[in-house]
Order: C-alpha cells, then sequence, then structure tokens
C-alpha cells in the first residue's frame, strides 16, 4: 500500500502516506483553495434561492493555471462561440468552484484526521465519496502545476524528459510533485475502477 492508492470495501480507497507527504499534500491542497478563492455569497445568505440563480463571471480568469480549472466552454474562435462561452461560464463556474473548493477541502480534512504512527507514517482510509473528492481534487492540481510548469501535450513534455531535469533546475521539486500526484491519481482511478 506504502505509495500507492488499494481498493477497500465499500468501494473506498487506502494509502500509506509518512508525514512529509501529508504536509506535502495538505500544503498543496491550501494552495489550491487560495488558488480558486472562497467564492462569493449571495446578498441575502438566507435565500436558498438567491444562491441558486446567483450569477456568475461571465469572462475567463486572466490566471493560466484558473483558466486551465475555468475552461472556455466552446473555444473563442469567434463571436457567437465567444458568447455563448460567456453565457455558459455565467451559470456554471460558481457552481464548479463550489465543487472544486469542497473537493480540496476533504483532502485537508482527511489528511488532518490523520494520526502518524512512531514511525511517521498512516494510513489514509476513504469513503467512496472521499474518494472521489480526491480524485478531483488531485486532478485540479495537476491542472494546475502542469500549468504552472508549461506542460503540454502538444511538446512531449510527459515523454520522460520531465524526469531527466537536473537537480539544479528550480522547477525540479514541482516537477517531483507533479509526477507523484499523477501516480496517486493513477492508483486511485484504478481503485474505483468496477
Amino acid at each position: 500500500m506504502a505509495g500507492h492508492f488499494e481498493a477497500t470495501p465499500g468501494g473506498g480507497a487506502a494509502v500509506a502516506l509518512d508525514e512529509v507527504e501529508i504536509a506535502i499534500l495538505r500544503s498543496l491542497a491550501v494552495q489550491l483553495l487560495e488558488l480558486i478563492g472562497p467564492g462569493d455569497q449571495p446578498a441575502d445568505g438566507d435565500d436558498p434561492l438567491a444562491a441558486l440563480f446567483a450569477e456568475g463571471p461571465s469572462e475567463p480568469p486572466s490566471d493560466p493555471a484558473l483558466a486551465r480549472l475555468f475552461p472556455e466552454a466552446y473555444g473563442d474562435e469567434d463571436t457567437e462561440l465567444r458568447a455563448a462561452s460567456a453565457e455558459f461560464r455565467r451559470f456554471t463556474e460558481n457552481d464548479l468552484r463550489t465543487r472544486k473548493r469542497d473537493d480540496a477541502l476533504v483532502v485537508v480534512r482527511t489528511l488532518d484526521a490523520l494520526t502518524p504512527g512512531g514511525d511517521g507514517a498512516a494510513v489514509l482510509r476513504l469513503t467512496a465519496d472521499e474518494s472521489r473528492s480526491w480524485l478531483g481534487s488531485l486532478n485540479d492540481l495537476r491542472l494546475t502545476i502542469g500549468t504552472r510548469l508549461e506542460v503540454s501535450d502538444d511538446d512531449g513534455s510527459e515523454d520522460g524528459s520531465l524526469y531527466r531535469l537536473p537537480d539544479s533546475d528550480p522547477r525540479k521539486p514541482m516537477v517531483m510533485a507533479y509526477l507523484w500526484l499523477g501516480a496517486l491519481q493513477e492508483t486511485l482511478v484504478e481503485t474505483l475502477m468496477p
């Protein structure tokens, strides 16, 4: 189980993590929460219909990582598609931000509930719902880090060149985190497959 998720009864998953891994995952999830932001509250916080009909932004985020997390629905090739994307974003981005925030909060809370043993390791046991939240958050973290590292499918960055960065390269720690999150994500996907 060390270093990869395994299926547990009831559709959940478990993984053994050491104190450093727990700290890294928690730090990344908190940074993701900060990047996504706190969310807008409707003017009347007691009115659930106000929240339901709250409109979000119509323009894509200027931060490339946020733009990757909240992409254009229809592209931006022509005026008609831009208008459709803006309209779609206005009515969906707030909910998407809320879901991404909720997923990251599940990561933080489940990590905070861990009690490492004398060897500094702990076994993280997730329910099926928590596993899905973790999967969403791992994906968001990889998209964010990949954007910051300028990883793209077109440039062959995932062909192994990331593995060959010299230790002196300042990107090395983030590349290692990106690759490790990918391995965690892959094993979690495998545990959730029927």
